[in-house]
């Protein structure tokens, strides 16, 4: 299977809140579509530097990360994020790496989404058992 990427739509949750309290205009919302490496080996949504100062998103907390190179780093978690993927959205965290690294969409956004990876067309798609609302499993 080769690299599937997802474009995916990124937004600051709390300018979202400031809206529909109509605080401020729709214009105003941050937001960012991006195209993420969809990566099932990711935790979560990991998003580079430049993503993370246009959208002005707040830092939370801070955790060690294993990068692809085998270091590991103290970074940032930045939030919360409403991500949008097709009918899909969540709210999640983000990891924040450094400089103009390539988008992640990790196995949390991935699981909240209920989307699947199509091996044949290697696409991200909505889980077609429930196509028109994101389902949760709680087995």
């Amino acid at each position: 299977m080769g690299l599937i990427k997802a474009n995916i739509e990124l937004f600051n949750s709390y300018d979202l809140i400031s809206f529909k309290k109509g605080k401020i205009p729709k214009n105003q919302i941050k937001k960012i579509k991006v195209e993420a490496l969809v990566d099932t080996g990711a935790y979560m949504l990991c998003i580079n530097e430049k993503i993370f100062h246009q959208l002005e998103l707040e830092i939370i907390d801070t955790r060690p990360a294993q990068l692809a190179d085998g270091s590991i780093r103290e970074l940032d978690v930045a939030g919360p994020v409403e991500l949008h993927f097709a009918n899909r959205r969540t709210i999640t965290q983000a990891l924040i790496l450094p400089g103009d690294s390539q988008v992640l969409l990790g196995s949390i956004p991935l699981e909240d989404l209920d989307v699947i990876i199509e091996p044949k067309t290697q696409k991200l798609m909505v889980n077609p058992e429930s196509p028109n609302f994101a389902t949760t499993i709680l087995k």
